[in-house]
């Protein structure tokens, strides 16, 4: 069975084209928060780049890449230097930007799993790895900037298509049938996915209502539920 694909997961033109899509959304949060120009460099190389450190620390890589690759982190700089000086128009571009904000969760969560799995990290270490990688930026900007990280509170659709990504993405390597186009194919499911939830407001579900329930069949019967 064929466990390699150096082309693919370790790709730079990938990775640095998902560092720089999430280091755009990391700077448009920044911008709407006022930070200054520093601090917008800052926002944008952690939302680029945070899960990928993160996974790296996981999986034992040091010096994470992170910070440890010039391209990455000038690619990453650059995208705050854009957001910086284009914020205006690239606002009103939200909703593109939400679209590559999707290609980069595809892009991240795949090549995570993958390099986890190149590493020789487990078919669950590199699932997990696969996910941080793709959702660890967001995560870190939304703390950066005093929010509640919204993968945890908006119920959207954003870790559930990187866990299926991930979790694809391991299981044809464990049949052997990991292949450029089988990896591709992945990364499509995932972005398909996200933009499926943003174009239909998708959701997961909310808390459990069981417990309402039982409240309104004692209101009805005349006990009280404590």
């Amino acid at each position: 069975m064929n466990h390699v694909l150096p082309d693919l997961a370790l790709m730079p033109v990938i990775e640095l084209s998902g560092v720089f899509v999430g280091a755009l959304s990391g700077g448009l949060a920044a911008v709407r928060k006022q930070f200054d120009i520093f601090g917008i460099l800052v926002l944008a190389w952690a939302t680029g780049l945070g899960g990928g450190i993160m996974r790296d620390v996981l999986i034992g890589v040091t010096p994470p890449v992170g910070i440890a690759d010039w391209r990455f982190i000038a690619v990453a700089c650059l995208a705050g230097v854009v957001m910086y000086l284009f914020n205006p128009r690239l606002e009103r571009a939200r909703r593109m930007i939400l679209v590559l904000d999707a290609g980069a969760l595809a892009l991240f969560c795949v090549s995570g799993t993958l390099k986890a799995l190149e590493l020789g990290a487990g078919a669950v270490a590199a699932v997990s790895a696969g996910i941080i990688t793709g959702i660890g930026g967001g995560v870190l900007r939304d703390l950066l900037t005093g929010e509640v990280p919204v993968v945890l509170h908006q119920r959207q659709l954003y870790a559930v298509p990187a866990v299926v990504g991930a979790v694809l993405t391991a299981v044809l390597w464990v049949l052997g049938s990991l292949t450029l186009f089988t990896a591709g194919a992945a990364v499509v499911v995932v972005f398909g996915l996200r933009v499926a939830a943003l174009r239909f407001r998708l959701q997961a579900p909310g808390p459990w209502t069981g417990v309402s329930w039982a409240h309104r069949g004692a209101r009805r019967s005349g006990r009280m539920v404590l």
